[in-house]
């Protein structure tokens, strides 16, 4: 009888092991496809951040100076304030974004998708729009006044003109 009652006391410590083991791995190897990020007041210049989706992600007030952000996907992403001075913007799909007081300037947003942006008190002085779509997007009347200026070219992507997602004259 001893014998019986010692096997069941190991076989409940092994099954007791196997679950935690099982569950530990569980834990470690699922990775969920888009997985938003705080980088709220990060310094990050010079950061690469290109053909990643950051879907969701925030980088309010970061200071983004000259990071690459090329051909990912910021759907949804909050740069409320951010410093994304001369960052490559180029092919990415900014649409509902939220661009509200961040510093665009001399930013790179050839082909970008913006559109469903909120961009109010955002500055682009001196960004490169080349193919860059604006549809619905949230603009101060003298920054678009600005962008119709600088504004050329067709989206690749949704194929339309950047001068018409702007209402330029």
């Amino acid at each position: 009888m001893n014998s019986r009652l010692s096997d069941r006391i190991w076989a409940s410590i092994l099954s007791v092991l196997l679950w935690a083991v099982f569950s530990i791995t569980a834990n470690f190897t699922y990775t969920p496809t888009a997985l938003a990020l705080e980088y709220n007041k990060e310094i990050l210049v010079d950061a690469d951040f290109s053909g990643r989706d950051l879907t969701d992600s925030s980088f309010t007030k970061a200071n983004l100076r000259q990071s690459n952000f090329s051909n990912s996907n910021l759907r949804g992403v909050s740069f409320f304030a951010a410093n994304l001075e001369s960052a490559n913007l180029q092919g990415t799909d900014l649409s509902n974004a939220t661009l509200d007081s961040a510093r665009l300037i001399k930013a790179d947003l050839t082909n970008a998708v913006l559109e469903g942006a909120f961009a109010a008190n955002a500055k682009f002085d001196g960004a490169i729009i080349d193919g860059a779509d604006f549809t619905d997007v949230l603009l101060r009347p003298d920054e678009q006044k600005k962008l119709c200026k600088l504004a050329k070219g067709t989206n690749p992507t949704t194929g339309r003109d950047t001068r018409d997602t702007l209402f330029c004259p």
